[in-house]
């Protein structure tokens, strides 16, 4: 990085101002009942306030802290959040704006198998480096909160939260969970056992038998945003998938409510409809089939469209599916292709001698699939027959069952009905495997029906033919419900939350086993830390790390300890409410506290965090998941809001100079401490905002840094005097370890007087009052520093500059860029012969007064011929005599008309003045 001649000695005041707001603790926020401290800056605004005032809580999406630090682009949220921190702070709320970090997860752990060091101490090590760079920064957070995922203090209150959402279930009734104290047991239950096996079955936390994708080089359970092209994203190791026992969170519980409550908080259309989307609610109908079997077993599909049943010539169960190995039979039925019998390249050119034989090779063939690659539209259609038939409820109809991978075993029932002439993907399968494809849909233009996805008019259906659509729907599963054979449903892609990892660098799970069964801990021996070991390696059975530690595992009454771990999500789902109240030891935080912050108060604006920002990468499932967590806490009197982020922003992501996404791998990574170094973080904040709109993509630039960085010296030689500046550079020459000292002794510029403003030094600084209000309030980062480059731009030439004026100059520029406005603003304030409140960050926001931005003059251009010869400034009221009063006597104007004749002087009030002479 070049370097370029220093414009201001950003070095020694950020250094300056960021240790006093460390020692000072600047930027705490109050709780409720919390001591005053009458020395403190907030104190010095609010002394006289019978309460705290409104609260404005303002959260950044906390990071994972890796080894590599931070890059230019991670600030970028963090910046924009601590401008509003500090506007609000001014505008008189009680700002909470709190750090942490997000520390357990699977990248430590590696480390510490690669190492033989444990996370602990490489976690330690990444979040020192972490808060060294935030700090640097000079970002407004209250530091008396930080928190850490890894932190036992912390995770004690993890576990106890999954200890309320495993002591709990989900009334039907109250729509609402319960404890599960509550639960009524059905008549027919009379042992303790078979009352236990009911309960277990009802709790939000369960264990249950769940298709995962396992890494066994990994030796873990990977989410499927951890599968790329099924490997694992850490690593790049095959993963498959495979049945194991796990603990499971009954989300789908609360999927009707985490659709139907985003219509009460403030987030974009398109963020909302991903969790939408995600959540996929369906209405439709469960028809129940029956396999032509001895057994006769039950399968039940869903369906949006049981109109279309008739249509339905084979159905399509996941490889998974539990009835699959029961209903096949030894052999093939008579005549079947060879296409049937799993005859494909990718499985065997022949065709294989039994179904079991055909199944399990298929089954192989998926199980290294993620669910995303096996529902892709796009791809190959792939299948085998399962020997199977099954008789379709509506007209008796036997149709071969299939096993294909486009069917999942977590969706739904796993089991479709498959209509190939209305799905694109059974008319696929259909056409490859030569499946019959019957048209029961008729389109309301008689096109062709192939194909035809949306209402029409049914044909091919018996009873049915001849109704709309809808009328279909209805009339058929009022049919399904009078003979038994289905029912009116409501269904939801989400499924429950896969929420077991089998790792060490994890929160243990406050569970034993007893004589097979699993039984809470009680929550006063929290928090459960997991034991101390060397060998983290996974193993490759799937038994997690844990189970290694015999002695921790093996408790003296005969009962083992969980040894699963929880996901990193964990930890997430609830830091924005440790905040609230982070060295409560005897809950996870108070009433008051929780209260007040997530704005149940009266005079709160919103409820919940006031404000959220983060990356679009956690768009659904952390937002998700703490909203989860959230409204069970919410059911059980824990928290007092419904949902806990009131607005949400995603900022747009910084690309490296080369517009790519930056990455060790392609070596265009920007380490903001090198900007930092040349700039100062004055410099690199207002870069980040001025790049362009909080929400685009942008390039980064390192040289775009140098046109903010020498603005800021333009502010620092308007404000010092030009004596005083070559003295410091001259001294500095001498004894750079002066520096602070010469710094401190720099003396305003003398065009500084506490004089009354010009009314167009009014206008000037309330029409940049405005701006930065407006845009701040509109998140316009870009357009407000701007504004402030515009006002300078004139201020600059103003022989006398009133004090009064700068000061709420100063107060504007607070926000972005905090470091040069506190040491100007203390030599300005000190001149000017007021208290210094130990930060101008509690100094009132200016407010405009519109009426220094109501133009009372006007510029009147003066042609003579139709050619510019001057300008004459006039009041608005002036009438016309007067306007052509002043252009003829006008100096530049009057040599025009000497020996000429004045024909005609055209005059268009508020326009121009036109003189016409011959």
């Amino acid at each position: 990085m070049a370097t370029i001649k220093k414009q201001y000695p950003f070095d020694v005041i950020e250094s300056k101002w960021q240790r006093l707001w460390d020692e000072n603790n600047t930027f705490h926020a109050w709780n409720p009942n919390e001591e005053k401290v009458p020395q403190h800056p907030f104190w010095k605004r609010h002394i006289n306030e019978s309460a705290l005032p409104p609260k404005y809580y303002v959260l950044d999406m906390f990071p994972y802290p890796s080894g590599a630090g931070l890059h230019v682009g991670h600030p970028e949220g963090y910046t924009a959040t601590d401008i509003l921190a500090r506007y609000h702070r001014a505008k008189g709320y009680n700002v909470l704006h709190p750090m942490g970090w997000d520390a357990f997860g699977l990248p430590a752990e590696q480390y510490a198998i690669k190492t033989g060091q444990h996370p602990r101490i490489t976690t330690e090590a990444n979040v020192n480096n972490f808060r060294r760079q935030i700090k640097s920064l000079g970002f407004s957070y209250d530091w008396k909160r930080e928190v850490n995922t890894t932190d036992p203090h912390y995770f004690k209150w993890t576990q106890w939260i999954f200890l309320k959402i495993y002591n709990s279930w989900f009334n039907p009734q109250t729509r609402k969970a319960e404890p599960i104290t509550t639960l009524t047991y059905p008549p027919e239950l009379k042992t303790e056992e078979e009352k236990r096996a009911y309960r277990d079955s009802k709790r939000l936390a369960y264990v249950a038998e769940a298709p995962v994708n396992w890494c066994p080089k990994l030796g873990t359970v990977l989410a499927n945003e951890e599968v790329v092209d099924g490997k694992s994203e850490v690593g790049g190791f095959p993963v498959i998938r495979k049945p194991m026992r796990q603990w499971m969170l009954r989300i789908t519980a609360y999927a009707d409510r985490l659709i139907k409550d985003l219509d009460i908080i403030d987030w974009s259309h398109s963020l909302k409809e991903m969790q939408r989307n995600w959540i996929g609610r369906s209405e439709g109908a469960e028809v129940h089939f029956t396999a032509d079997t001895p057994e006769k077993q039950r399968i039940t599909v869903f369906t949006t469209r049981p109109d279309t049943l008739f249509g339905a010539t084979y159905m399509v169960l996941a490889p998974e599916h539990k009835l699959v190995d029961q209903i096949i039979p030894r052999s093939w039925p008579e005549g079947i292709p060879a296409k049937w019998k799993g005859a494909d390249e990718a499985l065997s050119k022949e065709g294989y001698p039994t179904p079991s034989e055909a199944i399990a090779a298929y089954r192989a063939y998926t199980a290294s699939k993620s669910d995303l690659e096996r529902t892709e539209l796009s791809k190959i259609k792939t299948g085998v027959f399962t020997g199977a038939y099954a008789i379709n409820p509506v007209n008796g109809k036997r149709i071969p069952i299939w096993i294909a991978d486009y069917v999942l075993a977590t969706y739904g029932t796993g089991a479709i009905m498959a209509v190939p002439a209305h799905d694109t993907r059974d008319f696929e399968f259909a056409k490859k495997f030569e499946l019959p494809i019957i048209p029961v849909v008729q389109p309301p233009d008689n096109s062709d029906p192939y194909g035809f996805v949306d209402d029409g008019i049914s044909i091919n259906s018996e009873f049915l033919t001849g109704k709309t659509t809808p009328e279909a729907k209805k009339a058929i599963t009022d049919w399904l419900q009078e003979h038994q054979c289905g029912h009116r449903t409501i269904n939801f892609k989400l499924r429950d939350w896969l929420f077991s990892r089998q790792r060490y660098w994890g929160e243990p799970f406050p569970i034993i086993w007893k004589d097979g069964h699993h039984e809470s801990l009680s929550e006063d021996i929290l928090p459960l830390i997991p034991p101390e070991m060397t060998d983290y390696k996974p193993t490759e059975s799937g038994e997690p790390p844990l189970a290694r530690a015999k002695e921790w595992t093996h408790l003296p009454d005969g009962s083992i300890r969980e040894t699963n771990t929880m996901p990193q999500w964990a930890g997430s789902c609830w830091y924005y409410l440790r905040y609230l109240d982070a060295q409560n030891s005897t809950a996870f935080c108070s009433k008051e506290a929780e209260q007040y912050w997530m704005g149940t108060q009266p005079k709160a604006t919103s409820t919940g965090v006031d404000l959220y920002v983060g990356g679009t990468e956690h768009a659904v499932l952390h937002l998700l998941y703490a909203r989860f967590w959230h409204k069970i806490l919410f059911d059980l009197g824990e928290v007092s809001s419904p949902e806990p982020f009131h607005k949400l922003v995603n900022q747009g992501l910084i690309l490296g100079e080369d517009s790519q996404k930056m990455s060790k791998s392609r070596g265009n990574v920007v380490n903001p401490d090198d900007v930092l170094k040349e700039y100062g973080a004055d410099a690199f904040r207002l870069y980040e905002m001025f790049m362009g709109p909080l929400e685009m993509v942008k390039p980064w630039n390192t040289k775009g840094v140098e046109g903010v960085y020498r603005f800021l010296g333009r502010v620092w030689r308007l404000f010092i005097a030009e004596d005083s500046l070559t003295e410091l550079e001259q001294n500095l020459t001498l004894d750079v370890s002066q520096a602070p000292k010469l710094v401190e002794a720099l003396k305003l510029s003398p065009d500084f007087q506490n004089v009354d403003a010009t009314p167009a030094q009014l206008k000037a600084i309330h029409t940049v009052i405005k701006k930065v209000t407006e845009d701040l309030d509109g998140l316009r980062f870009n357009t407000a520093i701007s504004a402030l480059m515009v006002f300078i731009n004139e201020a600059i030439n103003w022989d006398v500059k009133p004090a009064s004026v700068f000061l709420d100059f100063l107060k504007l520029l607070q926000p972005l860029a905090p470091h040069i406005a506190e040491e100007l603003g203390e030599k300005l304030i000190h001149f000017m012969g007021l208290e210094y409140p130990g930060s101008i960050a509690y100094l009132p926001w200016p407010q405009y007064d519109q009426s220094h931005l109501v133009e009372d003059t006007f510029e009147y251009p003066i042609q003579v011929n139709g050619k510019l010869r001057d300008k004459i400034v006039l009041p608005l009221d002036a009438t016309k005599e007067q306007i052509q009063a002043a252009a003829l006597s006008s100096e530049k104007i009057t040599p025009l008309l000497v020996g000429k004749t004045i024909k005609k002087v055209i005059i268009v009030p508020k326009k121009i003045v036109n003189i016409a002479i011959g």
